[in-house]
């Protein structure tokens, strides 16, 4: 199948959340210095903070204080912070500029959009619904819903079948190797979102995704075969 054709396939389009749909990396920093501040600790900037947001509790307890997962104390702080983020969770998250355009943009065009993250459904579900998305989404897949989280394909598949897709007819775009790995593997095309919580050691031109993009709206130029951003251009 050429590449204009497969992506005349496309009928579905999934999103990584953090660091991709939305900017959640101000809330996430505030919870881990409020973390910081119960341990006596200097607080981390924003941008500190922005590019371990895509990887988790773990890198950001692991930022924070330089613990590992297998140290005693490591699992408690890593609750607390949960529990501070829970508390927290869309007080200054935003979707990425230009994010509402492409979400209606693919809605006009009669394509479906979903989510699929590592984040637990117990933070997924209500941060969405505050970001008035939750019912307008054909899919939520978080990292608890099924037995594997991404790079594992599982939850790929999983978001295929909920939206009524086949893999090849779903486009995924992310802002981590694993996302890419696991769209990969599940038979999709993919795209790097540039835009996201990639840091400055990591070459996403090297992940092998299908493209990359700049900018949310980047997604309907893809779609549509317009000039972009190629895989091995950085």
């Amino acid at each position: 199948m050429t590449e204009a054709r497969h992506r005349n396939a496309i009928r579905t389009v999934l999103f990584d959340l953090d660091g991709t749909l939305a900017d959640t990396a101000p809330d996430l920093a505030h919870a881990l210095n409020l973390l910081l501040a119960e341990h006596g600790r200097q607080a981390l900037s924003v941008d500190q903070v922005r590019p371990e947001a895509s990887h988790g509790s773990i890198a950001l307890i692991r930022l924070g204080f330089g613990l590992e997962p297998e140290h005693p104390e490591f699992e408690p702080l890593r609750r607390r912070f949960l529990a501070l983020y829970a508390d927290h969770i869309c007080e200054h998250t935003r979707l990425f500029p230009g994010m509402n355009q492409v979400l209606d943009g693919l809605t006009e065009q009669g394509l479906n959009w979903g989510v699929v993250t590592n984040k637990p459904a117990r933070l997924t579900e209500p941060l969405l619904e505050r970001l008035g998305l939750a019912a307008e989404a054909a899919c939520i897949v978080s990292g608890d819903t099924t037995d594997n989280r991404k790079p594992h394909p599982a939850p790929m598949l999983y978001a295929c079948r909920r939206a009524g897709s086949e893999p090849a007819q779903c486009l995924y775009v992310g802002d981590a190797e694993r996302d890419i790995a696991a769209g990969r593997e599940a038979g999709m095309p993919t795209l790097v979102a540039l835009y996201g919580y990639i840091g400055g050691h990591e070459r996403p031109q090297d992940w092998g995704a299908s493209g990359m993009i700049r900018a949310p709206l980047e997604v309907l130029s893809w779609l549509d075969g317009t000039p972009r951003e190629g895989p091995h251009d950085a």
